[in-house]
């Protein structure tokens, strides 16, 4: 049995060993994770593979740092999971407390009612994320 679910994982370059180990994570609970560094090819159209891969997402886990608050990209792959797909973003903090992240100019609000996580409570998605996917082994 495999399990197609794809779990999208948003996060600044200035965060990617982090987001590395949230994908292997996320790999290891039976998803396939999608991060950019790993998954677009050098010389690829980068926004092509962007909105490619987040049109079959699933999920979409973003890793927020005081870093990745101000990047565009992010933002946008929040906007697209959230009006386009209408999938699950899970919100994952680093280095920023739930009030930073809340009063920041550029945090919506429908990400700020959701059940925001730390990372050092992440075990607890790849849990839930886990049990999804073999809820959904059974009826493949």
């Amino acid at each position: 049995m495999s399990n197609d679910k794809l779990v999208f994982i948003s996060h600044s370059g200035e965060d990617t060993w982090v987001a590395r180990q949230i994908a292997r994570e996320v790999g290891e609970r039976g998803a396939r994770p999608f991060l950019d560094a790993d998954n677009v090819d050098i010389g690829a159209e980068f926004e092509e593979e962007i909105r490619n891969s987040l049109n079959k997402a699933d999920e979409l886990v973003v890793l927020f740092t005081p870093w990745a608050l101000d990047r565009p990209y992010i933002w946008m792959e929040i906007g697209g999971a959230w009006l386009i797909r209408k999938i699950p973003i899970i919100v994952v903090l680093h280095g920023i407390t739930k009030q930073e992240f809340i009063s920041h100019p550029a945090t919506p609000v429908f990400l700020k009612n959701r059940n925001i996580i730390r990372l050092n409570d992440i075990d607890q998605y790849f849990e839930q994320l886990k049990m999804r996917v073999s809820e959904a082994n059974r009826y493949d």
